[in-house]
């Protein structure tokens, strides 16, 4: 867990409005769902690997509940540990009233049970971003997928990140199982496998042979999907062409290669590829995938998975709504913090942006003076803005100043004698420029100050 002080909240508001905005700018909008539900939600939804990430929930007030606790069961609910059963029980009750398509984001908090670690907590924050259609038509699966992929990338630019520093990767879970099926697994034993298979990049090599000899895998099949074994390639390659593929790899990317519709063509339209490449060792464990699935990765392979999303269209289904396809992501704040952190995408400057206080009032002069900053602060905060003083006793200009820039203030109003002709100083902190301004023409004065500022600012992110 943790405890957000003040500059790691602005942090935190950053990147939050940053998946906010993005969001909204492609035209979804924003739900919540309750921070817990039934455990059955997501043991039924995700597989039963997902009981030993959850914290439990139970009532301490119905002895039901605590009388199947005491018999050592399982509590009734756990607290949410992903967004996308919620999301799906949540269109299922009301499917024939939304309208099509639906385009959802959240941004809530979720919680697993498992040791902390660099990259993942017991508590984090997590972008969830879902499309959700109405049939099977390839070319609307296309749009999709790729509008979907789009939303991740505009924030992955917005944050200043580049296809140098993250990569895009494609699989297909039917491919996957294919490949499984053809070295013997069995149905039941490849739900398992694929929960296995997504750790697989987490652990050694040597781990990996040690853990899938266990299961009873042949060496071919060892060989086949050891974590070692490099299978990334450019979307636009012949299928034929590249060795290791199975049939349904090649189907799969033949399809996403043909029509104007296609995955190809959609993703050249929307300006994303040359974020993406396909690697058919993507899987992603969660049993609720049905086709493409995708992660976002730093591109040198030292942090865990930035985000990670795919195809669920029978998920909606299962709830009893109608059949849908549906496409959806989710992105954490760690691994995304580390690296903006390890990028310098993340300097003071950035993030304490907008809570910048428009102006720090000084006072050096007499009482009255003082009376005039409390009213002065007054009427400013009621206009709108953000406003701070200091609480110390002093009347020190240089103390004050140097106040007002730990505050990180755009400007410093200064009360001096000269109030008593009926004159402010303002102080542009970002350029040090000082000027006096009548003491009724402070707001319209301080307006101008802050427009000049923000069309400097904007002028620099542009160039």
């Amino acid at each position: 867990m943790r405890d957000f002080y003040p500059a790691d909240m602005a942090v935190r508001r950053y990147i939050e409005g940053v998946w906010r905005q993005v969001s909204i700018n492609h035209g979804f909008e924003e739900i919540e769902g309750p921070m817990f539900e039934s455990l059955d939600l997501y043991t039924h939804k995700s597989g039963p690997g997902i009981v030993s990430e959850l914290f439990q929930v139970f009532s301490g007030k119905d002895e039901a509940e605590i009388e199947q606790i005491r018999q050592g069961k399982d509590a009734p609910f756990a607290l949410r540990p992903e967004f996308t059963p919620t999301l799906a029980r949540m269109v299922a009750a009301r499917a024939a009233q939304l309208p099509k398509p639906i385009k959802w984001f959240t941004i809530p908090n979720h919680f697993r049970a498992e040791r902390p670690q660099r990259g993942r907590l017991r508590e984090f924050m997590q972008w969830n971003v879902d499309f959700i259609g109405v049939d099977d038509d390839r070319v609307f699966e296309a749009i999709a997928d790729v509008h979907t992929m789009g939303v991740l990338v505009g924030a992955l630019e917005r944050f200043g990140l580049t296809p140098v520093d993250v990569r895009l990767k494609f699989g297909h879970r039917l491919a996957i199982r294919e490949r499984l099926g053809l070295h013997g697994r069995t149905p039941d034993q490849i739900e398992d496998d694929l929960v296995f298979l997504d750790t697989r990049q987490k652990i050694s090599s040597d781990s990996f042979r040690t853990q899938a000899t266990e299961r009873g895998w042949s060496e071919e099949l060892i060989r086949l999907f050891d974590p070692d074994h490099q299978s990334t390639v450019p979307l636009h390659l012949d299928p034929e062409k590249i060795d290791g593929l199975s049939d349904s790899e090649k189907e799969f990317m033949r399809q996403k290669q043909n029509a104007r519709g296609d995955l190809q063509y959609e993703v050249r339209s929307h300006g994303i590829a040359e974020w993406c490449e396909f690697d058919s060792m993507i899987i992603r464990g969660l049993a609720y995938y049905t086709g493409l699935v995708f992660e976002a990765h730093e591109a040198s392979g030292g942090e865990r998975a930035i985000a990670g999303g795919g195809r669920y269209d029978k998920l909606i289904e299962s709830f009893g709504g109608p059949s849908m396809t549906a496409c959806g992501f989710g992105m954490g704040d760690v691994v995304l913090g580390l690296l903006l952190h390890e990028k310098g995408l993340l300097p003071e400057d950035v993030y304490m942006r907008e809570l910048r206080p428009h102006a720090f009032v000084i006072s050096s002069g007499d009482d009255a003076a003082e009376q005039e900053l409390r009213k002065l602060v007054a009427e400013l905060r009621r206009a709108g803005y953000h406003v701070r003083h200091t609480y110390r006793s002093t009347r020190n200009v240089g103390k004050l100043l140097g106040e007002a820039g730990k505050n990180h203030a755009r400007t410093a109003i200064i009360l001096d004698e000269k109030l008593n002709e009926g004159l402010i100083n303002i102080k542009d902190l970002n350029t040090g420029e000082q000027s006096e301004y009548p003491r009724g023409g402070v707001e319209a004065a301080l307006c101008e100050i802050l427009a000049q500022q923000d069309q400097q600012e904007d002028r620099a992110a542009g160039s």
